[in-house]
């Protein structure tokens, strides 16, 4: 859990630095693929300090991934945004309100009951149909966005959202169904194309999501995503478990999590401390 804990924390304060890094540097040409703005930003020591802030919490996640049940890493990684929120008042000055601070604390509560009831990963490895069948999810997560950008304005973001959230749940999924990581095994492994596939697919919809549609819809469509599928795979084919007499902990516990979660998706986007960003500044695409 110490793991998983410590990815929603590196994705959580990624967001934030990156977010302070797009405003410190001059706009670029505006275009929907900035490579000017790209290299301005990657001159940001805050931004190449997100990237490897980043790169460290997914390490975390695939070792949490391999040793905690689906649900309890599923609903710590959407607490990132927990993270986001309180570094956010801190650095960029961005005031909570009494409500987001309570959602902190649910989210807290939440993550602390799911530490105290989870039991150890189940002993299920998963058949090939189930290897199968995330990837074809995260294909048809692509069909997903294609579908949801006829639709208009915030049912657009929430359908995109949830999407994206689809996406990292199948990459939380095949990671566990990957028993053999070496590389020959990987060539003919459904699960190692499915985590390729549905990250690639799940950052293309959360992109166009935030950059077109309401934040808090679009993340919330992703937390519940990424927390519910995963749980259930997790529940009903690999054999994840509580410990002895505290599943209705554990259930509780998930519930607190994700639903204080939700009361943060504004947080999705990384906030500009003022309410504006300048022109050409990149909307935050990270899990956070």
């Amino acid at each position: 859990m110490i793991c998983a804990l410590g990815s929603a924390l590196c994705f959580g304060t990624a967001s934030v630095l990156q977010a302070v890094a797009a405003r410190a540097v001059a706009p670029g040409s505006g275009s929907g693929v900035d490579t000017v703005l790209l290299m301005r930003v990657l001159r940001q020591w805050r931004y190449l300090a997100g990237l490897a802030l980043d790169a460290l919490g997914f390490a975390l996640e695939l070792f949490a991934l391999r040793h905690l049940p689906l649900y309890a890493v599923g609903a710590a990684l959407a607490a990132s945004l927990a993270v986001t929120a309180v570094v956010a008042s801190w650095v960029l000055r961005v005031r909570l309100s009494g409500v987001e601070w309570a959602a902190v604390g649910v989210v807290c509560g939440g993550l602390a009951m799911l530490g105290l009831a989870s039991g150890a990963e189940g002993d299920e490895t998963g058949s090939l149909a189930l290897s199968m069948g995330t990837l074809c999810v995260a294909a048809g997560v692509l069909g997903m966005g294609a579908l949801a950008g006829r639709l208009p304005g915030r049912a657009r973001a929430a359908t995109l959202g949830l999407g994206a959230g689809i996406g990292f749940g199948v990459v939380e999924v095949a990671v566990r169904l990957a028993d053999d990581v070496s590389p020959g095994a990987l060539v003919t492994d459904p699960a190692a194309y499915a985590v390729l596939l549905g990250g690639g697919a799940a950052f293309l919809l959360l992109t166009s999501a935030l950059q077109r549609g309401s934040v808090t819809a679009a993340t919330a469509g992703m937390v519940i995503g990424e927390t519910l599928g995963p749980a259930l795979v997790g529940v009903i084919w690999l054999g994840d478990r509580t410990r002895p007499g505290l599943a209705p902990l554990a259930v509780a516990g998930f519930v607190l999590a994700v639903l204080g979660t939700l009361a943060l998706a504004r947080f999705g986007e990384a906030p500009v401390a003022d309410g504006e960003r300048p022109t050409g500044a990149p909307s935050n695409t990270g899990r956070a």
